[in-house]
């Protein structure tokens, strides 16, 4: 009978959408390396954030001078969102780590077979890589801002943690980190290898920024510049800026501002992921 139903209905094959995002939860958080990437990710941005809250003195203004609003909310910006540069590397790492690992161990064929489409399986892991980086990029990053304005209340710093202009970069921090673990996975999705995925998405966030900004100073040409300027890294920085709400001289070349990195950053991630997809479709496991 059991033949019999299933020969009757074939269409009910494989997992709802819901039970994917289970499956893959639970996969995911019984993996050593997401545990161990999410440790440093907590330990460098509260760590970081702590000590250089401590240490770092009023930027910009000489010793005495009283500290105003614009210069407090500017100075709490940039110290809690410093580390930064360092977390967005170990969420790459972990991106790609995340969908790399299955295909080491042969595990992509049975997460396949409970989803033959292949789509909503990995849909699935890039949403519980999404969800669970930022909630703990986003926390850490909090807490980090905590300390950051208790250390720096002693040197006369209190900023408004409600304002836009400090709200948004904190939380676009948190955003970045998570559009490159993100970015990253599709970069895996693609190739299929963890080392290979890793060097990949290490020299697009590390390695090219630094070749086109040589590259521009050495010919003089600024639109390499502008280019640069619509890298992940290059982009995706403009999320965590502090945007003065004072008059600014207008920037040379091409200037992005927070949205529109935004906008730039998930163009990059949508554009591999759609790649990744269609890779992910056509060839065998």
């Amino acid at each position: 009978m059991s033949a019999a139903t299933a020969t009757a209905m074939p269409g009910r094959v494989g997992l709802g959408f819901g039970r994917l995002v289970r499956s893959e939860w639970i996969k995911f958080r019984s993996i050593r390396s997401t545990w161990w990437c999410y440790a440093i990710i907590v330990a460098l941005t509260i760590g970081l954030g702590a000590m250089i809250g401590a240490a770092a003195p009023v930027m910009g203004l000489p010793e005495g001078t009283e500290v105003t609003q614009e210069v407090a909310n500017r100075q709490i910006v940039l110290l809690s969102t410093s580390s930064v540069g360092f977390t967005v590397l170990v969420a790459a790492v972990l991106g790609v780590l995340i969908i790399t690992g299955e295909y080491g161990t042969g595990q992509i064929r049975s997460t396949f077979t409970a989803d033959p489409r292949r789509s909503g399986a990995v849909l699935a892991k890039a949403v519980v890589l999404a969800v669970a980086t930022f909630v703990v990029s986003a926390v850490a990053t909090w807490i980090g801002v905590v300390l950051v304005s208790l250390f720096q209340a002693d040197k006369g710093v209190h900023a408004d943690l409600a304002d836009p202009s400090v709200f948004m970069p904190i939380l676009g921090s948190s955003v970045y980190v998570t559009l490159i673990a993100l970015l990253a996975f599709g970069i895996g999705l693609l190739v299929r290898s963890s080392a290979g995925g890793i060097a990949i998405a290490l020299g697009v966030l590390l390695v090219l920024p630094i070749v086109l900004q040589l590259v521009a100073s050495l010919v003089d040409q600024q639109w390499l510049l502008d280019v640069s300027r619509f890298l992940p890294d290059q982009a995706g920085a403009e999320l965590f800026t502090y945007e003065s709400s004072g008059d600014q001289p207008p920037a040379e070349g091409v200037d992005l501002n927070g949205w529109a990195g935004a906008g730039v950053l998930a163009a990059w991630v949508v554009a591999v992921g759609v790649i990744a997809m269609a890779a992910v479709k056509k060839r065998d496991v």
